[in-house]
Order: C-alpha cells, then structure tokens, then sequence
C-alpha cells in the first residue's frame, strides 16, 4: 500500500474507503470486506450517522487496530460539547482516532478546532484536519491555529484541482483528502477521452485512471461503496504508473469548476442540525 507522509511524521495510506451516505447496514459491511481486501484507511463522520458500525465492521474484520488509519469529523453542533471527542470514541469503539477533522465552518468552529488541538495533546487523536475549509475560512483559521492541521478534506477532482488552495497547504505540508472523487456521479468526467485512452492501455476502467492520478497528485482518495466488487477494483490502481505526459494530458481538463456550491443559508442549517446518532 502506497503511503503519504504528514507533517507530523504520520504515515497513512493513499486510498481507503469512504462511507458517506451508506446506511449502519452498509457501511458495515463495506468496512469489513474493504479491510479483508487490503484497505488500511476508512473514513467516516458524526453526520453520516453510522460510526458504530464503522468499528464493527473494523472488528468483524480481524485486522488490528494498530494497522487501521481512521478518520471521522466533528459536526458543527458538537463544537461545544465538550464530551464530543469521548463520544465519538465511544461510538467507535476505540481509544484514538487516526484523523480527527471538524467538518464544517459552521457554527463555533474555532471553538470546535480547539477541541482537536486538545484531542491532539491528549493523544486521543493522532493528527487533526479540516473539512470544507477554503477561501476566507481557511485564511482566518490560519491566524487562530495553535497546531497546524495535517489534513483537509474537499472537493477534488480533474475537473477541479484545487489549484489555489494548495498554495497554501504546500507552505505548511497540509495533505488533501478529496470527495467526489470521480465527479459525483457526473458521466462528462468519466467518459473523457483522455481516460478512456488511458483505460485501454492500462488495462483499468476510467474510474481506476481518474483515482491513479489522484494518488499521484499526492491526494489521499476515499471513494465509497456498498458493491464489494466496486470496493476491490478501487483498490486495485497501484500496479501502474501514469507517466509525466499522461499527467500534463489530464492537467488540460482542470477548469477550475466545482460539482457542488455551499451558501451561507446551508451552513446556518449545518449549525443548527444535530444527528440522531445510531443506537447501540
């Protein structure tokens, strides 16, 4: 399994599986298939409302903890409970957190990072990160910040490569973690004829291309599933190496354009929303 290297010396790996909007059920189950396969990094988070069953699936599995990179988020409305890291252990079923982000800039999120900083010195999280932070957001974090982030998750993709934002996490060695990875199941970015080319040369599908040249951008990808065989071929892009060229071809296709565009209503409601966590 490839790796990256933080700035604080972690390693983790370059693709795990993402669980975003799969039921306790499915998530479950993807965890424990995708760690049996080979996976070493999942992400979850308070919002997706199916982190106990994120640490099933991590026991069901038989692989140990020690060799599992895991990363959920803190919901806004969780910023000012001051148990909400206890809690989100609990749910879990474990005693540290690989990756511990805040998910959104919404509500008192300065007050929700100070929880991860804290997380941090205690040793209940091994690195901490940011979710949806950009722009203005990630500018006013930068003067607040005790300890610099390690990790931040957002939007990426070839269509949108985040060629502003990485100025600044290149300054501090911040890694990305992309979502809508392939394009939120948009077909314009699959079917590129760039990636079909380079499918058939490779002997991989588009999607395999497409998260090839994440790795190789140095993003860490999460691509989800509930289709085990989905899970498997997602795994399966390290055998390969886009050259030089191939990566300046797909450069072409950056447009600097966003699958999806948050205002400033939605992250009032994001404030004001809390989970109904799973049950036992």
């Amino acid at each position: 399994m490839e790796k990256t290297v933080l700035n604080n010396n972690l390693t983790c790996p370059l693709i795990g599986i993402g669980t975003f909007m799969l039921s306790p059920q499915d998530a479950e189950n993807s965890v424990r298939e995708a760690l049996k396969m080979g996976y070493r990094l999942i992400d979850t988070a308070n919002a997706y409302v199916n982190e106990r069953a994120v640490g099933r699936g991590m026991k069901a599995s038989g692989v140990d903890r020690s060799e599992i990179f895991l990363s959920t988020k803190l919901w806004p409305s969780e910023y000012e409970n001051e148990n909400a890291v206890n809690e989100t252990l609990e749910r879990l079923g474990t005693d540290y957190i690989d990756l511990l982000y805040i998910h959104q800039p919404a509500g008192n999120w300065l007050a929700g990072y100070s929880q991860l900083e804290k997380a941090y010195k205690e040793g209940k999280a091994k690195a901490i990160g940011i979710s949806n932070f950009e722009g203005k957001y990630i500018s006013e974090l930068e003067k607040q910040w005790e300890i610099v982030p390690q990790f931040i998750q957002v939007e990426a993709h070839p269509y949108f490569a985040q060629d502003e934002l990485r100025v600044t996490l290149d300054k501090y060695g911040i890694k990305l973690m992309s979502w809508y990875p392939l394009g939120h199941g948009d077909k314009s970015l699959i079917n590129e004829p760039v990636f079909k080319k380079l499918a058939e040369k490779y002997g991989k599908s588009s999607a395999q291309i497409i998260l090839r040249w994440h790795t190789q951008m140095g993003f860490v990808v999460i691509p989800g599933s509930k289709n085990v065989d989905h899970i498997r071929d997602n795994l399966n892009i390290l055998d390969f190496t886009l050259t030089d060229e191939e990566m300046a071809e797909i450069a072409k296709l950056n447009k600097g354009i966003r699958y999806y565009h948050r205002t400033d209503s939605q992250l009032d409601g994001f404030a004001n929303w809390r989970p109904e966590f799973e049950k036992e």
